[in-house]
């Protein structure tokens, strides 16, 4: 960085720049600046390309100090913009200097310039005005910039320098104002996003290692398999896998990847498994995904926010015949002017994007991501919530309860196989049957050929040329048409009862029975009832389980209605059921599996834990397992139906009363604009204050 010393007194720097700081740079500019452990405060003046400095007084700290400064360059700030996209205080630092400037050069005009070279500067800054009313007309609209370029003509018109300086003015502060209200709080919902941590499987040596994705770094080798997300730029070094890569180019279809491939974060992997080296830093490529969600919140607008926002366009043309019928009858420039001063728009459109962006900022820090409006509207109608069962209702972290084994295959091998299959795949059981070999101390190497994962119903392999299965009783028996006789199904029912059973098979074998104890999630029973309160009509559990285990869990959770033994598309086809009834539908799960019931009800909540494709077709994702955060997320949906109800009414009511006022010559326009400009700001900080969901 290129700078020279301005002004220096022990302690202190005045650095001179080499140019203006742009305002994007300014957050990650002084994030690098204060990395030195020397420099104990710091103020960036952006406009005028100065940087203060206070530091530790010696002559070493000062080396030190202006050494640090010398080495920050355009790459150290692109690499620290992933880390501070976003600082409140440098944010008003630059709001208060825009005011001071608009402030100053207003007063400058006003009372120092003489009139003539006052209206002639007056009239330079009308250009832009102008030139948005002259888009906007030339687009076919009548809308605001039009509105407000005519109350500005109008004084220009009749020479009045100090009337169109005061409204240029008024515009203008009340944009920045507001510009700065909406930033602030789309940073709050970045920041909020940015806390919402993300895992990877790190490959080192022979041994993977969870790790979280800010502490991957470029160059790391990280494992991706079936269900599970790409959550890095990266390139493929081994492996085949179908990639979900909907999020990025509207394709529903999965493509092929492999060795010398990329691939991107924010896709997922359908099927298959790849191992894939970091080459782009992960900070950066997650904030890409958390911005574009911001930005895209609008593709997800409710019918609500959206009807109200084309009102505010559609009332403007209703302004300028309001002013032409006061022109007419009281033949007064004053109030005609009065007539355009106040619009509906801004306070209609900025009060309603506020709310739903503060209330995606509370979603993320209470552990839900909500991709927008029209997801908050459809909690709010939902009468049905439908919940699956494993890792949602039940714990993610099942455990094997129970082994059964045969003559040939014992306890020990019918586990240890058990695992060296199910460790290929991300899913809870699968977890619980790895966890459960690994305390034994069983090493579960794969003697096995290629792995295929069947979504819902379980795996297949080969062993010494034999077929090996496992999975659910309907995979392996009705699928697989494995023998099990009456006796081994008494034994089954018997020494398993209550616990969820899996299947393993050798060459169309049973060769042993592991029992899965899927515990209740602490809390469950409380959600249910709460969300009974809230208004739920049906709640309802499905899951892939059998009669017995789905009964027990339905009757722990407080459930009265519950289906067992569902495939995939049961849950579909059981979803399209409940919406052709009229009922609103929520779907809540975790799995692969679970992801057609997802896309097709009203609202789909994938939870935290979940593979990623359940969280790429889900509308809301839940950062933990925590099934108060539905509570709090119905809640939160219902209060910002409430505060979009009211700000609407109050900048109706307001907005309305300023026109009044200022055609019936009560206030001047000028004020009746201050007015407008005033409570647009109070009611948007009003929209961005904190909801009640406690």
């Amino acid at each position: 960085m290129e700078f020279a010393i301005q002004r220096e007194i022990p302690g202190r720097l005045r650095l001179k720049l080499a140019g203006p700081v742009p305002e994007e740079d300014v957050g990650p500019f002084s994030a690098l600046v204060e990395e030195c452990p020397d420099i104990v405060s710091s103020q960036v003046y952006p406009r005028i390309g100065v940087l203060a400095v206070v530091y530790r007084q010696s002559d070493e700290a000062r080396s030190h100090v202006l050494e640090h400064l010398g080495g920050i360059g355009r790459a150290d700030i692109e690499r620290i913009r992933t880390t501070s996209p976003y600082s409140p205080s440098v944010r008003t630092r630059g709001l208060l200097l825009d005011i001071a400037w608009l402030v100053g050069t207003y007063l400058v005009r006003r009372w120092i310039l003489p009139n003539p070279i006052a209206m002639a500067v007056n009239v330079v800054r009308f250009v832009p005005f102008f030139r948005r009313a002259a888009h906007s007309l030339a687009c076919g609209r009548l809308d605001v910039p039009v509105l407000d370029a005519s109350a500005i003509a109008m004084s220009l018109v009749q020479l009045d320098a100090k009337t169109a300086g005061e409204t240029m003015f008024l515009l203008d502060l009340g944009e920045t104002l507001e510009d700065y209200t909406e930033a602030r709080s789309q940073g709050a919902l970045i920041d909020a996003l940015l806390n919402v941590g993300d895992t990877a499987q790190l490959v080192q040596g022979d041994v993977e290692v969870q790790v979280g994705v800010s502490d991957l770094r470029q160059g790391d080798l990280i494992a991706v398999r079936t269900g599970m997300p790409v959550v890095v730029d990266g390139l493929v070094e081994s492996g085949l896998a179908m990639v979900n890569q909907a999020s990025l180019t509207g394709e529903p279809l999965a493509v092929e990847r492999t060795v010398g491939d990329d691939v991107f974060a924010g896709t997922s992997v359908e099927e298959g498994e790849i191992l894939v080296r970091v080459k782009a830093d992960p900070g950066q490529t997650r904030l890409r995904s958390i911005v574009s969600l911001v930005q895209s919140a609008d593709q997800y607008q409710s019918v609500r926010q959206k009807r109200r926002e084309q009102l505010a366009s559609r009332i403007v043309p209703w302004n300028f015949l309001l002013a032409g019928i006061v022109a007419i009858t009281s033949r007064s420039i004053v109030k005609t002017s009065a007539a355009l001063m106040v619009d509906y728009s801004c306070g209609l459109k900025l009060t309603g994007s506020i709310a739903v962006l503060s209330a995606m900022s509370q979603s993320a820090q209470a552990g839900f991501t909500v991709k927008g409006s029209k997801y908050f509207d459809a909690v709010r109608d939902a009468d049905t919530i439908v919940f699956d069962k494993t890792g949602t209702l039940t714990e993610a972290t099942p455990r094997v309860a129970k082994i059964i084994g045969s003559k040939d295959w014992p306890q020990r091998e019918v586990l240890r196989f058990a695992a060296c299959l199910e460790e290929h795949f991300p899913h809870p059981v699968a977890r619980a049957v790895v966890n459960a070999a690994t305390e034994r101390g069983l090493e579960h190497r794969e003697l096995h050929g290629d792995v295929e994962y069947l979504v819902a119903h379980g795996i297949v392999s080969t062993l010494e040329d034999k077929r090996v299965v496992i999975g659910s009783k309907h995979f392996v028996v009705e699928d697989e048409h494995v023998e099990v006789t009456a006796r081994q199904e008494a034994r089954i029912a018997r020494e398993l009862e209550g616990l969820s059973p899996l299947y393993l098979a050798v060459d169309g074998k049973l060769v042993g029975v592991l029992g899965i104890e899927d515990p209740l999630k602490s809390g469950v029973a409380e959600a249910v009832q709460q969300l009974r309160d809230l208004g739920f009509s049906r709640i309802v559990m499905l899951t892939g389980d059998n009669e017995r285990t789905a009964a027990r869990i339905a009757e722990e959770a407080g459930l009265a209605e519950f289906r067992a033994n569902q495939l995939p598309e049961d849950k579909h086809a059981f979803v399209d059921e409940l919406k052709a009834q009229g009922c609103n539908v929520i779907v809540v799960g975790d799995g692969v599996n679970d992801a057609p019931a997802l896309a097709r009800a009203d609202v789909g909540i994938a939870m935290g834990q979940g593979t990623a494709i359940a969280k790429e077709v889900a509308d809301i994702t839940l950062s933990d397992g925590d099934l108060s955060s539905i509570v709090s997320l119905v809640k939160l949906a219902n209060g910002l139906s409430d505060r979009m109800d009211r700000s609407f009414y109050q900048v109706m009511g307001l907005n309305s009363a300023f026109l009044a006022a200022g055609i019936a010559g009560i206030v001047t326009p000028q004020t009746s604009s201050l007015l407008h400009n005033a409570t647009t700001i109070g009611l948007s900080l009003a929209a961005s204050r904190p909801y009640k969901i406690g």
